[in-house]
């Protein structure tokens, strides 16, 4: 069972760390869809990289993974929950999804997010926790969580 889950703000020096994770993470299902090139990947990923925005997901002190939110004027939108292997399974990425559904519920909006269609265990985890299919944008599935939804 994880100890205590604490977010901190991303600094720039938390790039690399966050690319790492992104590639543990996620770079089996980015490669069957468009192949993994590293320094392809690191651009997306310089790009997209928002100090400051980005958080860090702390286990116990210690950098587990990362967190993308962007609270817009109609929607939460949730751009990534992305746990090292090392701590995937263990209950870290249910407990911040849960509670960002109920800030979702508090702001009285919609949680919104996509999966990519060749993840089905991340689409069942989301389909666990109330999300529904609203549409699809070539490989991704469009999820939501409706604020007045009940658990």
């Amino acid at each position: 069972m994880p100890g205590e889950i604490g977010l901190r703000p991303t600094t720039a020096p938390d790039s690399d760390f966050c690319f790492r994770v992104h590639r543990a993470a996620l770079g089996e299902y980015v490669a069957a869809i468009w192949g993994w090139d590293d320094e392809t990947q690191r651009r997306y990923h310089d790009r997209a990289f928002a100090p400051g925005t980005w958080q860090v997901i702390t286990v116990d002190d210690t950098d587990a993974g990362l967190l993308a939110v962007e609270y817009r004027p109609t929607e939460i939108w949730l751009g990534r929950i992305e746990l090292d292997p090392r701590y995937q399974g263990q209950g870290i990425g249910g407990r911040l999804l849960r509670w960002l559904i109920d800030v979702a519920a508090e702001r009285k909006q919609p949680l919104v997010l996509e999966v990519l269609e060749v993840n089905p265990r991340a689409l069942a985890f989301y389909l666990r926790h109330g999300f529904r299919e609203t549409g699809r944008r070539g490989r991704k599935i469009l999820l939501v969580r409706n604020p007045e939804q009940e658990d």
